[in-house]
């Protein structure tokens, strides 16, 4: 399956809440999602939610941006072409993948630049869902 095919039929909706990015001691029961590797636990976690007894280092200010859509396993290029086109403009991502769709991480600041650049890709904004 090719890329081409799903930026054309592309929605996504911003979330309202404010996240934050967080290396954490343990893993969250609140978070939006709790990655842990042989390494680190890392939290998404929205920003009120933050217990800073637990925090090692945060990156705060983050909104989240889900593909509202079902992105099929044998997808190709997909979030290549989605984070190409940010990259050209120079805004920065944090990508999270769930079984069905994807979403990413985009700091507050350049809401209005990524809006711009998918609706320019096709996709097209739908109504916030939270």
């Amino acid at each position: 399956m090719k890329a081409s095919n799903f930026i054309e039929e592309c929605k996504f909706y911003i979330w309202k809440e404010t996240f934050a990015i967080v290396k954490a001691k343990r893993t969250g029961p609140d978070a939006f999602a709790n990655i842990i590797d042989r390494n680190e636990i890392t939290l998404v976690i929205e920003q009120k939610k933050v217990n800073k007894k637990e925090v090692i280092e945060i990156e705060k200010n983050w909104k989240i941006l889900t593909f509202d859509m079902v992105l099929p396993f044998g997808l190709v290029g997909f979030l290549a072409t989605v984070s190409k086109a940010l990259a050209d403009e120079g805004i920065s991502i944090y990508v999270i993948s769930a079984y069905s769709t994807d979403h990413i991480l985009i700091k507050k600041k350049d809401i209005v630049k990524v809006k711009k650049k998918l609706k320019k890709l096709g996709c097209k904004q739908v109504e916030d869902l939270r």
